[in-house]
C-alpha cells in the first residue's frame, strides 16, 4: 500500500455495487471473477493464477486524498501481460474506467505504456495534455495529439473535450490528468493498451499514493486487484 488516507471497506463496497448497476445499466457486463466473493477465492486454484498475477479485476483508488469522489477512479482490469514473467505472452491491456463528474485522475505518465482512451457511455471526458521534461517533470509547450485518426496540436493544460464514442491516445511519457464534465454525468472509458503496470510505470506530477491502504470496517464483498493472495493463503 502506498500510504496517505485509508479508504473505509465500506465505501469500496458501495462505489463497487455502483459501478456494476452502471455497467449493467447500459448493457456493459463484465466477467464472472467481477462478482467473486472473498469465499470464492480461497477455493480457487493455480488454474486462475493468471488474475492474481497481472492484477485482474477492481482496482479502486483516491490516490491518498481521503476524497474519492474529488480525486480517484474506478478501474476494472479485464485482461493484461505482464512485463517481467515470460509465461504470460500478451502484449495488451483492456481496462474499464469509471470517471465521475469533476472526479480528478492525478496530472501523470507512463514511460512504457501507451493507451487509447475511449469513451465508451455516459458524459464527456475532459482531458488535459503536457509534454514531460528529460527530468520527467511537466513541460510547457504545445503538445501533439492523435484522436481519432486526427492529429493536431494543443497548448500545454489546454482542456481537450472527448464525447461519446470518441477516443484519445496517451503516448508515452505523456502527462495527462482527466475527469468527468460537470453537468453530464459519469463516463464509461475503455483503455486499451501495451501491457500495463500499475507498480513501476507510473510518474506522478504530484505526490500520491497509488494502492491506498484499506480499513476494514466491514467485510469485503468483491477483492481488489492486489487482495486475492490475502484469500487464497499464497
Amino acid at each position: 500500500m502506498d500510504g496517505g488516507f485509508p479508504m473505509k471497506r465500506s465505501e469500496i463496497n458501495v462505489i463497487i455495487l455502483e459501478a456494476l448497476a452502471l455497467c449493467e445499466s447500459r448493457g456493459l457486463f463484465l466477467p464472472p471473477f467481477a462478482r467473486w466473493t472473498p469465499a470464492d477465492w480461497a477455493d480457487r486454484g493455480p488454474e486462475y493464477d493468471e488474475i492474481e498475477d497481472n492484477m485482474l479485476g477492481w482496482d479502486i483508488t483516491d490516490f491518498g486524498s481521503g476524497d474519492f469522489a474529488g480525486t480517484g477512479l474506478l478501474m476494472f482490469t479485464l485482461r493484461n501481460g505482464h512485463p517481467r514473467n515470460p509465461a504470460y505472452q500478451k502484449p495488451y491491456a483492456e481496462k474499464i474506467l469509471i470517471s465521475r463528474e469533476n472526479q480528478r485522475t492525478p496530472t501523470h505518465f507512463h514511460t512504457h505504456k501507451m493507451e487509447d482512451i475511449i469513451n465508451r457511455s455516459g458524459g464527456n471526458l475532459i482531458v488535459r495534455l503536457y509534454n514531460s521534461a528529460p527530468d520527467g517533470s511537466p513541460a510547457p509547450g504545445d503538445v501533439p495529439v492523435t484522436a481519432d485518426g486526427r492529429k493536431f496540436t494543443v497548448k500545454a493544460g489546454e482542456p481537450v473535450r472527448i464525447g461519446r464514442g470518441e477516443s484519445i491516445t496517451l503516448a508515452r511519457r505523456q502527462y495527462h490528468e482527466f475527469w468527468g464534465e460537470e453537468g453530464h454525468g459519469a463516463v464509461i472509458l475503455g483503455e486499451v493498451s501495451t501491457t500495463n503496470d500499475d507498480n513501476t510505470d507510473n510518474t506522478y506530477a504530484e505526490k500520491v499514493g497509488r494502492f491506498p491502504a484499506v480499513e476494514e470496517d466491514e467485510p469485503a464483498l468483491y477483492p481488489l486487484c492486489n487482495e486475492y493472495a490475502k484469500w487464497r493463503g499464497r
